[in-house]
C-alpha cells in the first residue's frame, strides 16, 4: 500500500481536490488542507522534506506583493459603482430606443449594452443582474420569446468574460506569466467576432420566426430624430471616454492595467458624480463587495499556491506533461483535449477555481508543445465563459433567475397579466449561445491568427546573437611600454586605456599607414560591426 502510494502521489492528490471540490468544502481550503495533508504524509513516507515547507512564506509574501492582481479590485470597484449609478439602465433606454423598429430590437440592444458594460466594468454579475431586471421586462412586455430573451441577457452578460478589462484575462495573465496587455491585444478580436455571433444568431431567429421579437409599437418609442441622436450622444461619450482611458492606455503602452484599473475607478467615480448618483451607501456597497471578491480572489491563489507546491515536489507536473503530450494529434489533440476537460470542469467550478487549479497545470505543457500562451489563454477565457452559461450550475443562470419573475404579476404600463420566467425556460435559453461559444472556441483552434495577429513578435533569438570582441594583440615590447607607463603615468595614460580596450596595439598608427584608416575610424568599425550583430 505504501509503494502505491509513493507511486501514484500526484494523481491521489488531483483526485481527493475532486472529491474535497464534491463534497461542498470551499476550494481555497480544500487546496490548502490537500497540499499540507499530502505534505506531511510525504515526509513521513520519506518521499519529501520537510524543509520543502520553508518555500511557503516566500511564496505568500510574493502573492501579497503581486502588483497585476492589483487590477483585480480596482477593476472590480469600477464595474459596481457605474452599474449602481444608472449607467446600463442609460444605456438600454436609448439603445433599445435607437434599434426599436426593428424586430428584435431589444435584443440587439441587449447585446450591444451587454458588451459596452463588459469593456466598462468586467463583471458579469453585474452585467447579467442590471439587463435582467432593466431589459427583461420590457421584453417581456412586447411579446418577445422567452427562451430568446433569456438567452441573449445571459449570454450578453458573460461577455464581461473576455471582453477587456476582463478579470478572468488578468487571472490567466498572471498564471501563464505573460502580461496582462498582451492578453487584452490578443482578446479584441475573438471578442468583436463573438459578439457579432450573437447578433447574426439574433437575426437568424427572427428572420425564421417573426414573432419571436417583434419591433416596439411606436407608442413605445418616445425619443425621435434630434432628440434621440441627442440622447444617444450624452449617453455613449462617456462610456466610450471612459473605455479609451482605460483599455487605450494599457495598449498605447502609457499605463500598466493596474494604472489603468485605478484610472478607470476614478472615471467612474467622476461619471456617477455627474449623474448625481454618487452617495455614501453606493460607496460602501461597492467597497464591500470588492473586499469580498479581493479576498475570495487571494485565498483561492494562496490555497492553490499551498496544493502546487507539494504537487510538484511528488513530480505531478512532470506525471500532467506525461499525460498530455502522449496524446494523439500532437498540439492540436492536445488543445481539444484541453478544452473538453475544461468546459466538464465548469460543471462544478467557476472560472477563478479553473484558473488557479488547472492552468498552472496545463500551460507548462502547452509552452512545450511549441503553443503560444497568449493564444492559449485566451481560448481558455472563452471556454471559461461557458461556465457562466451552461445548465445546471451556470453562475449568469443563477443571476439571472434571482431577478427574472417567478410569480405572474400585471404590467403596469399594459395591464396585461405576464406569466412568469421558469427555470425550464431560462435552461433552454443558454443552450444556443451555449453552442455559438463552443464553435468559437473551435474556430480559434483553427485559426491562431485570430489572437496572435494583434501581438507584437519582435522576439529576439539568442542562439542567432553573437558578441564579438576584437583580440588584444599586445606583445612583449607593448607589455614592457604599458609596464613603464604603470611606473610613470603621464598624461596619454587614459589614450592608452582606450586603444587597449578596443584591442588596438601600440603599434596600430604603422598599421593604418597601410590600411589608410586611423585608429579611431578603425575602433568605429568594430563598435558598428558590433551592434550589428
Amino acid at each position: 500500500m505504501t509503494a502505491f502510494i509513493i507511486e501514484y502521489m500526484a494523481p491521489l492528490m488531483f483526485v481527493a481536490l475532486v472529491l474535497f471540490l464534491l463534497l461542498g468544502y470551499p476550494v481555497a481550503f480544500a487546496l490548502g488542507a490537500i497540499g499540507l495533508g499530502f505534505g506531511i504524509l510525504g515526509v513521513e513516507l520519506d518521499l519529501l522534506q520537510a524543509e520543502l515547507f520553508q518555500a511557503l512564506p516566500e511564496r505568500l509574501f510574493g502573492i501579497a506583493s503581486n502588483e497585476t492582481l492589483l487590477a483585480v479590485p480596482f477593476f472590480t470597484f469600477m464595474g459596481l459603482i457605474l452599474e449602481r449609478s444608472g449607467m446600463a439602465e442609460d444605456l438600454l433606454d436609448t439603445i433599445g430606443q435607437l434599434f426599436g423598429p426593428v424586430r428584435g430590437g431589444l435584443a440587439y440592444a441587449v447585446i450591444f449594452v451587454g458588451a459596452l458594460l463588459a469593456a466598462t466594468t468586467g463583471v458579469v454579475a453585474a452585467s447579467v443582474i442590471s439587463m435582467g431586471l432593466i431589459s427583461l421586462p420590457i421584453m417581456l412586455r412586447y411579446g418577445y420569446d422567452r427562451r430568446l430573451a433569456t438567452g441573449v441577457i445571459a449570454a450578453s452578460g458573460t461577455l464581461a468574460q473576455i471582453i477587456p478589462p476582463s478579470l478572468v484575462l488578468i487571472v490567466l495573465a498572471d498564471q501563464i506569466g505573460r502580461s496582462v496587455g498582451d492578453m487584452y491585444a490578443g482578446a479584441i478580436l475573438p471578442s468583436v467576432v463573438l459578439t457579432s455571433m450573437y447578433f447574426l444568431y439574433v437575426l437568424g431567429r427572427t428572420m425564421l420566426f417573426k414573432d419571436a421579437a417583434p419591433p416596439l409599437p411606436p407608442e413605445a418609442r418616445t425619443l425621435r430624430g434630434f432628440r434621440l441622436l441627442r440622447r444617444v450622444l450624452l449617453v455613449l461619450v462617456p462610456p466610450l471616454a471612459l473605455i479609451f482611458l482605460v483599455l487605450g492606455t494599457i495598449f498605447l503602452g502609457v499605463a500598466t492595467p493596474t494604472e489603468g484599473g485605478a484610472m478607470g475607478a476614478v472615471g467612474a467615480l467622476i461619471l456617477a458624480g455627474a449623474n448625481r448618483r454618487l452617495n455614501l451607501t453606493m460607496l460602501e456597497q461597492a467597497m464591500n463587495t470588492t473586499a469580498k471578491l479581493s479576498s475570495f480572489v487571494l485565498f483561492i491563489l494562496v490555497g492553490s499556491t499551498v496544493f502546487g507546491l507539494t504537487f510538484r515536489a511528488v513530480n505531478g507536473d512532470l506525471w500532467v506533461e506525461h499525460l498530455m503530450t502522449g496524446l494523439p494529434g500532437g498540439p492540436t489533440g492536445f488543445l481539444i483535449v484541453v478544452n473538453i476537460l475544461v468546459f466538464l470542469l465548469a460543471f462544478f467550478l467557476d472560472f477563478f477555481e479553473l484558473a488557479f487549479i488547472i492552468v498552472p497545470l496545463l500551460a507548462p505543457v502547452a509552452e512545450k508543445l511549441g503553443i503560444d500562451l497568449v493564444w492559449f489563454g485566451v481560448l481558455l477565457g472563452v471556454n471559461m465563459q461557458t461556465s457562466f452559461m451552461h445548465p445546471p450550475f451556470g453562475f449568469a443562470l443563477f443571476y439571472l433567475r434571482s431577478v427574472a419573475p417567478a410569480k405572474e404579476y400585471v404590467d403596469k404600463l399594459t395591464g396585461k397579466m405576464i406569466q412568469p420566467i421558469t427555470t425550464g425556460q431560462i435552461y433552454w435559453g443558454a443552450v444556443p449561445f451555449v453552442v455559438i461559444q463552443i464553435i468559437m472556441v473551435s474556430i480559434l483552434i483553427a485559426f491562431p491568427g485570430l489572437v496572435t495577429s494583434n501581438l507584437d513578435h519582435t522576439t529576439i533569438d539568442p542562439s542567432k546573437v553573437t558578441i564579438e570582441l576584437p583580440p588584444s594583440d599586445m606583445d612583449g615590447d607593448d607589455q614592457g611600454e604599458a609596464a613603464a607607463s604603470d611606473e610613470a603615468p603621464d598624461d596619454g595614460e587614459d589614450a592608452t586605456d582606450l586603444e587597449n580596450a578596443f584591442g588596438a596595439p601600440s603599434s596600430e598608427s604603422d598599421k593604418a599607414g597601410a590600411s589608410g584608416k586611423t585608429p579611431d575610424q578603425k575602433a568605429g568599425e568594430e563598435l558598428e560591426h558590433l551592434f550589428k550583430q
